[in-house]
């Protein structure tokens, strides 16, 4: 009997060695490739985090240099979130941060420049859509009418819609086109929620067109 196992257990040696043979190394690379796989996800996810708090604390410098109107310190902050963190979320940010500093200090070129970046780079379109919405209004200071429109045929979030009809409504009254406008603005204080006071402001531009809008009416529902 314990022969008969002897030669049970030496034939299924032959065997697994006959399969490790064949397939021994396949296995091992396969593997291989897993645990390298695995490795570089988790420290890709270990870099990203560090990234971001690298970046947070940048961020969080770069809001301080804003309040206090630093202009060139908070350029040069969002230099250093743009080179070396462009890719989070703290970067369109301090992109929109500067921009406004920049245009409240008068540099409204350098303004177009921070806005343009984030508009192209941003990591989350809402923050490129917000860019490209205040970048429309700059073109429309500058009379550059084709540009804003182009502009504004970028945002693609839907609930951006209304504000880039109440900016098409302004291009259109600007353009001295009243009908075209009173379309824009329509749509644009039909698809702002009711609460808003933005909507107001919306409405006050109907009205200097001749358009009345119920908004008493509308309360009631």
């Amino acid at each position: 009997m314990a022969s008969h196992l002897d030669l049970e257990e030496q034939e299924q040696l032959e065997q697994l060695k006959a399969f490790w043979q064949r397939w021994g190394n396949p296995i091992v690379w396969v593997l291989t490739l897993c645990l390298l796989g695995y490795a570089g996800w988790t420290g890709w996810n270990l870099w990203q985090r560090n990234k971001a708090a690298e970046a947070s604390v940048l961020f969080t410098q770069l809001e301080q240099s804003v309040k206090t109107g630093d202009l060139n310190g908070s350029q040069g902050l969002w230099a250093q979130l743009q080179k070396n963190y462009g890719s989070t979320a703290y970067a369109s940010q301090g992109a929109l941060l500067t921009a406004k500093l920049q245009l409240d200090k008068g540099k409204v070129d350098e303004a177009k420049a921070s806005l343009n970046w984030a508009a192209a780079n941003a990591s989350d379109g809402a923050y490129a859509d917000v860019a490209r919405l205040r970048l429309a209004a700059l073109q429309m200071d500058a009379k550059q009418w084709d540009e804003a429109g182009k502009t504004l045929d970028a945002v693609k979030g839907a609930e951006f819609a209304p504000l880039v009809a109440d900016r098409r409504g302004d291009i259109a009254l600007l353009q001295n086109k009243p009908d075209q406008a009173k379309t824009e603005f329509k749509k644009a204080y039909d698809g702002l929620d009711k609460q808003l006071d933005y909507r107001r402001m919306v409405e006050m531009k109907l009205a200097s067109l001749g358009v009345a809008v119920d908004a008493d009416k509308e309360a009631a529902q």
